[in-house]
C-alpha cells in the first residue's frame, strides 16, 4: 500500500478555516502532501457510479470527500434537488468521483467502504450508502460502516475490512489522479460538461445546467 503522510489536527482545524472563509468555495487542501499518487494503470477499477440517464445532454460531475462538510452540505442540502428537478426526469447524467484530501484517515476509508457496497450490492445500494456517510459524517469509523452496510443489504465485515485495508485503493486513487487532472483543487468541485463551477449551490448549478441544454 502507498504511503502517504498524515496530518495534524491543527492542519485539519486550518483547512476547515479557510474554507469557511470563502463561503460555498468548499474543503481545500493546504498542501499537496498526504495524498496518494501512484496507481498501476493496468489494474482493475470500478466504474464511476451514475445516477441519470447515461445519454443525457447534460453531465454533472462532482468530486468529493466524504469527510470535507462542504461536501455533506452539497449532497444533503443542494444535490436532492437537482436529483429531482434534472436527473430523473433524463436531462443530466449524474457522477460521483472520490477526490480524498488530507484530512483525516478516512476520506480514504469512506470510500473504500462504499465502493465496497458498489461492488458487491450494487450501484443503488452506493448511493444510499454514500447518503448515509454524509448525514453520519461526525461517526465515520468502521462501525459506522458496518451499520449503514447492512441497512443496504451489503455484507458488514466485508464493508468494514475494505475500509480498513482501503481494499478499492486502485479506484480511489485513480478518481484522485482523474480530479487532479481537471485541476480540482477542492471539494466539492462541481462539473457542468466539462466546465468547473466556482459555487456548488443548487442555483448555480441549475443555471449552468440550463445554460448547457
Amino acid at each position: 500500500m502507498t504511503e502517504r503522510t498524515s496530518t495534524t489536527r491543527r492542519g485539519f482545524l486550518v483547512s476547515g478555516a479557510v474554507a469557511g472563509s470563502v463561503g460555498l468555495a468548499g474543503c481545500g487542501a493546504l498542501s499537496r502532501g498526504g495524498t496518494k499518487t501512484t496507481v498501476d494503470p493496468d489494474a482493475e477499477t470500478l466504474p464511476t457510479p451514475v445516477r441519470g440517464d447515461s445519454n443525457a445532454d447534460v453531465t454533472v460531475m462532482a468530486f468529493e470527500d466524504y469527510v470535507c462538510g462542504h461536501c455533506a452540505t452539497f449532497v444533503l442540502d443542494h444535490l436532492p434537488d437537482l436529483i429531482s428537478e434534472y436527473v430523473e426526469p433524463g436531462t443530466v447524467r449524474y457522477e460521483h468521483h472520490d477526490f480524498p484530501l488530507p484530512l483525516s484517515d478516512e476520506s480514504w476509508r469512506a470510500p473504500n467502504a462504499a465502493r465496497a457496497v458498489q461492488d458487491t450490492v450494487g450501484e443503488d445500494a452506493f448511493w444510499e450508502f454514500s447518503h448515509g456517510l454524509y448525514e453520519n459524517q461526525s461517526d465515520l469509523g468502521p462501525s459506522l460502516y458496518e451499520t449503514l452496510a447492512e441497512e443496504v443489504g451489503a455484507d458488514p465485515e466485508t464493508v468494514r475490512s475494505a475500509a480498513v485495508d482501503e481494499t478499492y485503493e486502485t479506484t480511489v486513487v485513480a478518481d484522485r489522479q482523474y480530479g487532479d487532472s481537471l485541476g480540482v483543487d477542492s471539494t466539492p468541485t462541481v462539473f457542468v460538461n466539462g466546465n468547473a463551477l466556482g459555487r456548488y449551490d443548487f442555483e448555480t448549478v441549475s443555471q449552468a445546467v440550463d445554460d448547457a441544454l
